[in-house]
């Protein structure tokens, strides 16, 4: 069927380095109902050995008509994939005219899982997104193996891209660090850092400028006191408007 392989290898924005961290297949389960109209499909075109001879026509039509449904559902199921990767989640689906529907990871907001009581004993289950946009083209992901290992996957994947904080207090592994204001940042680091945090190096402090501004931010509330205060000051020579209380 590598005429119908979806190649999701060619939708990767490979010069940004997104790479596929896990491709999920629709559960096999997924087909079951497919297999079991096939196989009455191939019932209905046997019924043609015990038709008369005239009608011959109408099993083959019926049982060719279900088998091309059928292997029509089949290869639906095959087509669809769901892809993980460091960047973003997206479904490519459809066999003749072929659709995508992508939610980078940042407006993920919560992964609901539903797992049916035959999906817990078969082991599939179905993923529901919830994004931060009002429409979005992907939102539920049904028919998924082993749902619980892939959105572990996913939540690993988030956390790794930095975008749910950090883990235990520590940045988390390909994070990157905010740098340090400039004030702290000239003082105390090289000058070969500076590329790597991506700041202009910051010309050196005079010594007197670093020793003495305590000094000179006290001369200057000084003088300002003294500007305030160089007259002198009598409440009772405050002019006010003369009030007529009444008699």
């Amino acid at each position: 069927m590598s005429l119908f392989d979806p190649r999701v290898e060619k939708h990767l924005i490979a010069d940004l380095g997104e790479v596929v961290i896990d491709e999920v297949r629709k559960h096999w389960a997924a087909v079951v109902g497919a297999m079991l109209e096939l196989f009455g499909g191939v019932v209905l075109l046997l019924l043609v050995l015990f038709v008369p001879a005239p009608a011959w026509w109408v099993p083959v039509l019926l049982g060719g008509a279900v088998c091309v449904h059928a292997l029509w559902r089949i290869l639906e199921r095959h087509t669809d994939r769901f892809v993980i990767t460091n960047m973003r989640v997206f479904r490519v689906h459809g066999i003749l005219s072929q659709r995508i529907a992508t939610m980078p990871l940042a407006r993920i907001l919560d992964i609901s899982v539903h797992k049916p009581i035959i999906g817990r004993i078969l082991g599939y289950g179905h993923f529901v997104f919830e994004s931060a946009a009002q429409e979005q083209g992907l939102r539920e992901i049904r028919w998924v193996g082993d749902p619980d290992g892939r959105g572990l996957t996913i939540q690993r994947v988030i956390q790794q891209a930095g975008l749910r904080g950090f883990a235990g207090g520590q940045p988390l592994a390909g994070r990157p660090v905010a740098p340090e204001p400039a004030a702290y940042v000239a003082e105390s680091t090289p000058a070969s850092s500076y590329s790597t945090l991506g700041i202009p190096p910051r010309p050196p402090l005079p010594a007197s400028a670093t020793v003495d501004w305590l000094a000179d931010a006290q001369r200057r509330e000084g003088e300002e006191l003294r500007r305030r205060t160089r007259g002198s000051f009598d409440p009772d020579r405050t002019p006010t408007a003369p009030i007529d209380l009444p008699r």
